[in-house]
């Protein structure tokens, strides 16, 4: 393994266990966290843009030019994971299964629109 996939994946599962951690924290009411959440989820999604900014040096890229197509990529997915998020809350936490799931297989819908959106269709 190379050294620059090596440090991205030790940055990029830190980031994320913060991240995931800090969500939790501010959207479970019974955990009274709320604000400490938000620090904990904002942390995780510094330590991940230091994780790409990081791998790209590492492996010699160029910095990412912001065109139309890269902001709409970034908005998919975005809006796709907070479908299955916000899906998976009505599920497991407010007791909603069927509007969770219909929520959550839209938001996969979503994430996988991104596939030929980035990759292309041949």
């Amino acid at each position: 393994m190379k050294k620059s996939k090596f440090v991205a994946m030790i940055l990029g599962t830190i980031g994320m266990v913060f991240f995931a951690l800090g969500m939790c924290m501010a959207l479970i009411p019974e955990w009274g966290m709320f604000r400490q959440g938000i620090v904990s989820g904002v942390a995780g999604l510094v330590i991940l843009l230091i994780t790409l900014i990081v791998w790209r040096r590492m492996e010699g890229k160029e910095p990412i030019r912001l065109k139309g197509k890269t902001i709409g990529t970034i908005i998919l997915a975005i809006f796709g994971a907070l479908l299955l998020g916000i899906g998976m809350c009505f599920s497991m936490v407010f007791g909603k299964m069927v509007l969770g799931v219909v929520v959550g297989l839209v938001g996969i819908v979503a994430l996988l629109m991104l596939i030929p959106l980035i990759k292309g269709l041949r």
